[in-house]
């Protein structure tokens, strides 16, 4: 597969936005490392990360974001927020606005059930946003994802029949959430704008689906792995996708919880290598 397509995400370096995720690299490091891979793309991480200057000036292109909205509370208008976030992207050259279905609350261990008005709620806010970000020059995309509002196969099939939003695609939390990425990817390519590659240990996905173990402590036992080392047909899923003509990003996320600072040129981002190389040799 050619790389040029290829962008990171500081998740896969530990970076991320919940309160006490683990210990958090610094900027720096974390583009020297994409950089010294070859990469020349990446997702900001969480807000304030990763500026636009600071990609710029070691010849990064911003893909776009990761942002976790409410959008299901009939008393929140997620506009405002959205329109924030929308400004710093435009200012970066950032072309993918990545929504999540946000709960209100820190972490993605719990999540409330939501009734008829919610998912109502949920369905237009996501259009108007969606909308606000075209208005932009922006691609929405909708993330199912753990913990959120829109994480199980019905959430994921109430948004593709209720919203016209597209859809980011995100291999491992489809899979943890109980939905078949690679069977997803055939049915409903058209709506799929945005690309999260991860490969999973099934047998963890199930723990954290079943409700065995927490989203969390899952991603701290390895429930991800470098691409082509776990359990989703990843090949076969690139495969219906550029079949079906996406012509987006495959942006590479594999979660990780760090404990300390890695060694020099040690840490996540070995797996990251691995994961290019198996990218690589498709």
């Amino acid at each position: 597969m050619r790389l040029g397509r290829v962008a990171a995400a500081p998740i896969s370096w530990g970076v991320c936005e919940v309160p006490g995720w683990g210990h958090q690299l610094t900027p720096e490091r974390v583009l020297d490392e994409m950089a010294a891979l070859g990469l020349t793309a990446t997702e900001f991480g969480p807000d304030g990360f990763l500026p636009g200057p600071l990609l710029a000036a070691r010849g990064m292109t911003a893909v776009g974001g990761f942002v976790p909205v409410v959008l299901h509370d009939p008393a929140t208008d997620p506009l405002p927020e959205v329109r924030t976030a929308l400004a710093a992207f435009t200012a970066a050259g950032a072309g993918t606005l990545v929504l999540a279905a946000a709960t209100g609350q820190d972490g993605y261990d719990a999540r409330p059930e939501l009734d008829t008005l919610g998912w109502k709620t949920l369905l237009a806010n996501l259009d108007r946003v969606a909308a606000l970000a075209a208005a932009a020059g922006i691609t929405a995309a909708l993330h199912p994802h753990v913990g959120t509002m829109v994480e199980g196969p019905e959430d994921v099939d109430r948004v593709l029949e209720g919203s016209w939003t597209g859809l980011c695609l995100d291999t491992g939390h489809l899979l943890v959430g109980g939905t078949d990425p690679v069977a997803l990817a055939r049915r409903a390519a058209g709506r799929v704008v945005h690309v999260h590659l991860k490969d999973v240990d099934e047998g963890a996905a199930a723990a954290v689906h079943d409700g065995r173990t927490s989203y969390t402590e899952a991603v701290d036992r390895n429930l991800y792995q470098p691409l082509g080392q776990g359990d989703i047909d990843l090949a076969a899923l690139i495969g219906a996708l550029e079949d079906a003509g996406y012509a987006g990003w495959y942006v590479m996320e594999q979660d990780a919880v760090l404990t300390a600072e890695p060694p020099p040129g040690g840490g996540p981002v070995d797996d990251v290598r691995a994961s290019l190389d198996w990218l690589a040799a498709l």
